[in-house]
């Protein structure tokens, strides 16, 4: 059985790649610092798939200890690295932070790599490294644009990073990901998105709202050239996403890349306005939202959406699932947090 690491795989996307990785029949190791995740989340992947992965608790940003572990681990066949801070408005503020955390990260695994020979990586990128394109939907081939943020500037350093590396080291594979919006949960409603503390993602907002634990969702402008003024985003169900990483890593082992630093899109090809995304869980749910509009977000764009026919052809993955499936397992996944959490107090 080939063997994944999986860093931040005990988190949004992590854990949801984790569970198809497994049911395809790999050997998965989690390395994950726990900053915005919980260790609950192994036992919740064990009840998915019958198997609690192997874990270690790091802090990658730290050089001797990210060595020790590939020094202990020459095994890996490939590595998918998801370990970074994500919030567009956190980085603003904090910069620092974020470029020396995701920065590092990575270059610590590529040097444990390569003093270990292990040749694949699969890069949690995003298409935040377009900043707000020139023409949509959005292509691989787009120009790279000057970052909107710092944790948009950290995806693009790291893909330069990426592609160097290769470029000087043929015997290293990596493939960049760009991801558009990952929303929803797994159909178990077992895991889902759950950040520690204020979400700066949408729908875990909006869940949180529904269900009384936000008193208020805000709304970040409604002045945008758009048609109902809310910023649009492409958005794409959380487990057509972790299905991806598993066609990614198949690529690689299989030998089938036609280069050894690839990108490709990840999205569902279609965009959604904020206020689209609202009205679509307030039917799936039942549930009359109250949110106000607010001013814009610093380091936000206007709209953009992906042109995935490059990731469909090459890849043969699509994804599958719309916008009300998307809401609809968010809010079942809210609601089994509120279920286990009374049966808690209980």
């Amino acid at each position: 059985m080939k063997k994944i690491l999986v860093t931040g795989g005990t988190g949004y996307i992590g854990s949801h790649t984790v569970v198809e990785l497994r049911q395809k029949g790999y050997d998965v190791i989690i390395v994950d610092n726990l900053s915005n995740s919980s260790i609950e989340v192994l036992d919740n992947i064990a009840a998915i798939t019958g198997t609690k992965p192997l874990f270690e608790k790091l802090d990658l940003a730290e050089r001797e200890v990210t060595l020790d572990f590939f020094a202990r681990h020459t095994d890996i066949e490939a590595v998918i690295h998801f370990a970074a801070y994500k919030a567009v408005g956190e980085s603003v503020e904090q910069p620092l932070k974020y470029y020396r955390n995701n920065l590092f990260s990575l270059i610590n695994i590529l040097d444990g790599m390569l003093e270990n020979r292990i040749s694949n990586m699969v890069f949690s990128s995003s298409c935040t490294v377009y900043g707000q394109p020139d023409e949509l939907p959005v292509t691989e081939q787009a120009p790279i644009k000057q970052a909107m943020s710092p944790y948009g500037n950290t995806k693009q350093i790291s893909e330069e990073i990426l592609r160097d590396t290769t470029n000087v080291n043929k015997n290293l594979n990596a493939i960049c990901l760009r991801y558009f919006n990952p929303i929803g949960a797994h159909e178990s409603a077992k895991i889902g998105e759950l950040p520690l503390g204020v979400p700066n993602n949408l729908v875990p907002f909006i869940t949180q709202t529904a269900i009384g634990i936000r008193p208020q969702l805000k709304v970040f402008g409604d002045d945008y050239p758009t048609p109902d003024g809310t910023p649009i985003r492409d958005y794409i169900h959380v487990v057509d996403l972790a299905k991806a990483h598993v066609v990614a890593v198949d690529r690689m082992l299989n030998e089938k890349m036609k280069k050894n630093c690839e990108v490709f899109n990840l999205g569902t090809g279609n965009g959604f306005s904020v206020l689209e995304v609202i009205k679509s869980f307030e039917k799936v749910a039942g549930v009359k939202l109250n949110y106000k509009i607010v001013d814009r977000r610093p380091g936000d764009i206007t709209e953009v959406w992906a042109d995935t026919s490059f990731a469909n052809r090459e890849l043969g993955w699509k994804a599958e699932k719309g916008l009300d499936e998307m809401t609809l397992s968010a809010w079942k996944w809210e609601l089994a947090l509120a279920e286990k959490k009374k049966n808690k107090i209980r």
